[in-house]
């Protein structure tokens, strides 16, 4: 029997443990999509206790929460942090083949130091040891995120955004770890939204541009664009609740807008219109740019009305949105590519239904001169298990170059989540050794450490264009 998450954790063969310890392992992270805070990175922010850390604002532990019969309050209400901290615990033990659980163990034996296993019974003592340890110096974010082997940050930041805590970490030199924007134009974008008249106000006076067309709203976000650019920004990031292709001429673009102006509702075919036009607009930007598009689709979102209700979005409520948009990405690449003005591109789709259908769409967009144009993202949200990881890179490798993959993202609002790049990092060499070990490639150190390598770090440094 195996040790429970020994340093030989996930890594079955020899060629297996030899990838990840030699090469993997010593890799530095480059978080090219994340929810961590600019401002609690530039204040250094410290944590009271380890339910700060590990509860706030973490949905994944919510919804497990809830699924144990947990009360709200012990959540996101009120209850005391040590409460909150025991039924979490006392989840946790129940979390059997969850990443969650492997996760946690993981940040408790990189951060804290315990090799123990949390549970009902030992909350206790990984409380008081957790939060002893919080109170030094080198727990706090800035730290956290040096001695996880750091080197560059992609936040995600709205376009009405001052970028003024990225604006002072760029100016403190006592930090060297890059913390960049990235840009996330969704309330620009989502015109059916009631505050959405609202929300364009507050875009005018980020960009001093008066907003009462179409053209104009595309040129007030490409005045925000050079702001971004001029601060470091060199990725976008959009979240659909689907992926659209339903053109429309400058004529009606124009008349819908108007109308959604002057306070009326728009039809579903209009919605549809204006989110393409809207899409490829600031596709051709990004291209001119040379930004990375990334591209998150196929959740939906905020089901529980009650939970919504009081807790707003981001609450552990939204769900995999079944259906697989292939033939509309493929419109929507294309009506970028005719042109030459398709960018850089990331798919990610909810859905683990819609591997093969990526894997096939990147192959029609990639471009000579440039390795991986075109990328599938990694395994995303309720996939960011052992066996989402491993069905994503199997189709990936399938259908295309799984060497040119960017690998792994912390999509996390977690200083701690930095171990999920070794969870990656040792489910990747598993599956890389284990193809090795079967003889379905050859045992070729040079070749299979550098592709590691390339995965676990270098590609994205390269794809993204990043001065590291």
């Amino acid at each position: 029997m195996r040790a429970f998450m020994d340093k030989d954790f996930l890594l079955e063969t020899e060629t297996a443990r030899k990838l990840y310890h030699e090469y993997a392992a010593k890799m530095p992270i480059l978080d090219y999509h994340c929810h961590i805070s600019p401002q609690e990175i530039a204040e250094d922010r410290k944590f009271d206790n380890i339910t700060r850390v590990w509860l706030g604002g973490d949905h994944y532990k919510w919804r497990q929460m809830r699924s144990n019969g947990v009360e709200e309050r012990y959540i996101t209400g009120d209850a005391p942090d040590r409460e909150k901290f025991q039924k979490w615990a006392g989840t946790l033990e129940k979390a059997i083949g969850n990443p969650l659980y492997h996760w946690s163990h993981l940040e408790l034996q990189r951060y804290f130091g315990y090799t123990g296993a949390l549970n009902g019974e030992t909350a206790e003592e990984v409380w008081n040891l957790c939060n002893t340890k919080l109170q030094e110096d080198g727990m706090s974010a800035r730290n956290l995120i040096r001695q996880s082997n750091v080197k560059l940050i992609c936040t995600t930041d709205d376009p009405v955004d001052s970028l003024e805590w990225h604006e002072k970490i760029a100016a403190d030199d006592s930090f060297d770890v890059q913390v960049l924007p990235a840009w996330r134009p969704d309330k620009a974008m989502n015109l059916e939204k009631p505050d959405y008249g609202d929300y364009l106000k507050w875009l005018e006076k980020a960009s001093g541009i008066r907003i009462d067309s179409f053209k104009a709203l595309i040129e007030a976000l490409r005045c925000r664009m050079d702001y971004f650019a001029e601060r470091g920004c060199r990725v976008s990031d959009h979240g659909l609740e689907y992926v659209m292709y339903v053109p429309a001429s400058d004529e009606e673009l124009e008349t819908l807008f108007e109308k959604r102006l002057s306070g009326e509702a728009v039809s579903r075919q209009e919605e549809l219109q204006f989110k393409t036009a809207f899409m490829v607009a600031m596709g051709r930007e990004y291209h001119k740019k040379d930004w990375v598009m990334q591209l998150h689709y196929g959740v939906k979102r905020d089901n529980n009305g009650l939970i919504f209700g009081k807790l707003g979005p981001d609450a552990g409520i939204d769900c995999i949105n079944n259906y697989a948009p292939s033939s509309e990405m493929a419109d929507f690449l294309n009506a970028l590519a005719v042109t030459d003005e398709l960018p850089k591109t990331i798919l990610y789709s909810l859905n683990p239904n819609d591997n093969a259908a990526i894997g096939t769409i990147i192959g029609c967009f990639q471009e000579a001169g440039i390795a991986g144009k075109i990328q599938q993202g990694s395994a995303w949200w309720f996939n960011d298990h052992k066996k989402g990881m491993i069905d994503q890179m199997t189709s990936l490798a399938s259908l295309g170059l799984l060497g040119n993959f960017i690998g792994m993202l912390t999509d996390s609002r977690s200083f701690l989540s930095y171990t999920r790049h070794e969870y990656f990092r040792r489910i990747m060499c598993n599956l890389i050794g284990g193809w090795v070990e079967n003889g379905e490639y050859p045992a070729d150190e040079k070749a299979l450490g550098r592709m590691v390598q390339d995965i676990s770090y270098y590609n994205a440094v390269r794809y993204f264009g990043f001065d590291l």
